[in-house]
């Protein structure tokens, strides 16, 4: 599992109640069905976390020093495009030269793809994919690694039909109301350019915050007060990826050099792009979060957590969900910090106009 060891990419979920012992044999039954079953459709089910086959679900290895871990494994066969289309051509050839044929009608070719995927389907390995999730009873919150929509979707209605557990994806509307108890949705996009006017831009405020954040970064110092934490630094850095909704090209990445620092930045944000990706670090003393954050759905991509102290399994784990329920606990209070900011208007106008000369201010040359 990502979450025990490495980078791990994820979507937070707030979860409708706590999961507990008690939902281990809910799980069990709901298992991955043994691979036997497994003829032409896929099949999924939940696994333990040592390994995607990890079957046999108990309240042992269900949990791993205290948290409870499992993982949403999918299994299907598949014919692979080159092989089918190869086999395929072989079969229409032999079929055009046995009924002296120059072509084949749709439906005979149709025909032919079936058979032959029926005939190499059985043949084919099982290709196996999981979705890991980790609950933390403490802030009652669930870590998934499920990160695009469909995955979201498998993830969040498996859960709800295994377990009545409901899980909320935390997203800038969600953590708004339920962290800082603000509604964004009834924010109009802010400009930070001179040149455009508030109603001539786009934008959500999940980019809005990331612009905050990448204006703060540079022009308040980089460093937050957090509850529980303490002194917590941050910084954005490249890669970078503005977009703006509408004709042409509405989004542009910078990768080579220091993209922070080139014109090219300027200019995308003078013409009314905002940031929707960039990489950001997390630092507290000598414990680094770095990671790259995508701001529309607030997916958090290759999370790279602060070196371990202990090497044991279970130790090393629990440390890690330490780190990460720390990283939890400072996204949600700068996100909490920029909503509220946001959502005073008098406040905001302020913060608006200084982010514009912020722009402007920009090096206009590499």
């Amino acid at each position: 599992m990502g979450f025990e060891k490495g980078s791990v990419s994820f979507r937070m979920y707030f979860a409708s109640r706590d999961l507990t012992e008690e939902d281990v044999d809910k799980f069990a039954a709901a298992a991955l069905p043994p691979l036997s079953t497994l003829a032409e459709e896929e099949v999924h089910g939940w696994v333990a976390g040592r390994h995607l086959l990890d079957r046999n679900i108990t309240e042992e290895n269900a949990f791993l020093g205290g948290y409870l871990r499992l993982s949403l494994t999918q299994a299907k066969k598949k014919v692979p495009t080159s092989l089918l289309q190869a086999e395929c051509a072989l079969e229409e050839m032999a079929v055009m030269e046995a009924e002296d044929k120059n072509y084949l009608n749709q439906t005979q070719r149709s025909e032919i793809k079936k058979q032959i995927q029926e005939r190499l389907l059985p043949e084919m390995p099982v290709q196996l994919k999981g979705i890991d999730f980790v609950f933390d009873e403490r802030s009652h919150m669930i870590y998934a690694t499920a990160t695009s929509e469909k995955q979201v979707d498998a993830f969040v209605l498996t859960l709800m039909q295994t377990t009545g557990c409901g899980a909320t994806p935390a997203d800038p509307e969600t953590i708004g109301e339920r962290v800082a108890h603000v509604d964004v949705q009834g924010w109009a996009p802010s400009s930070f350019s001179d040149e455009l006017e508030d109603g001539m831009v786009d934008g959500t405020a999940g980019r809005e915050f990331l612009m905050w954040l990448w204006f703060c970064s540079e022009k308040r110092q980089g460093i937050v007060q957090i509850p529980e934490v303490g002194e917590m630094a941050y910084m954005v850095e490249g890669p970078l990826t503005f977009v703006m909704e509408g004709k042409g090209a509405h989004e542009i990445s910078l990768r080579k050099g220091e993209p922070m620092l080139s014109a090219e930045a300027r200019t995308a944000l003078l013409s009314g792009k905002k940031l929707k990706k960039a990489k950001l670090q997390f630092v507290r003393g000598e414990e680094v979060w770095a990671f790259t954050f995508d701001a529309d759905d607030f997916v958090f991509r290759s999370l790279k957590l602060p070196e371990t102290e202990t090497f044991d399994r279970v130790g090393k784990f629990q440390e890690r969900m330490v780190f990460l329920e720390t990283f939890r606990q400072s996204f949600f209070h700068l996100y909490s910090e920029f909503a509220k900011e946001r959502n005073d208007s008098k406040v905001w106008k302020e913060t608006k106009d200084e982010m514009r000369k912020w722009v402007a201010d920009r090096p206009a040359t590499a």
